[in-house]
């Protein structure tokens, strides 16, 4: 089943449970996602620094405070701006669809992970404007 591109809204104003879960909960399974397909904790590190802007030591003490997916996002120094050129599908929606920003942002790491994982060059993964 397709979900819509709306997937941020579970009821009517509600916010999606995600974006309350713990940054510090799902890293371990960005990892463990990488690490079966032979990548690096130190890929998806760099990783999560193209897109947020993080350095090693920031991204250290967000994992230390336990922060959530909002605060995370937030609080990024500077995302990337050619993060617009991930596209794709994620959990069966295109991520270029998702209306909701902060849904998109974690979709887009999704999909980074995802492509890390499915043996995609760093190079292609992280990218670039023409």
């Amino acid at each position: 089943m397709k979900k819509s591109s709306s997937e941020s809204s579970p009821a009517a104003g509600a916010k999606h449970r995600i974006f309350s879960t713990s940054f510090a909960s799902v890293y371990p399974l960005y990892v463990a996602k990488a690490e079966r397909k032979g990548r690096t904790k130190a890929e998806v590190d760099t990783i999560i620094r193209w897109l947020t802007g993080y350095s090693q030591q920031e991204l250290g003490g967000l994992l230390t405070a336990q922060s959530d997916f909002e605060t995370f996002f937030a609080s990024a120094p500077k995302m990337n701006p050619t993060r617009t050129l991930i596209t794709g599908v994620v959990c069966g929606v295109r991520v270029e669809d998702i209306a909701d920003p902060l849904m998109r942002e974690l979709r887009y790491l999704d999909k980074l992970i995802d492509e890390l994982a499915k043996g995609k060059a760093m190079e292609k993964i992280l990218r670039h404007l023409p």
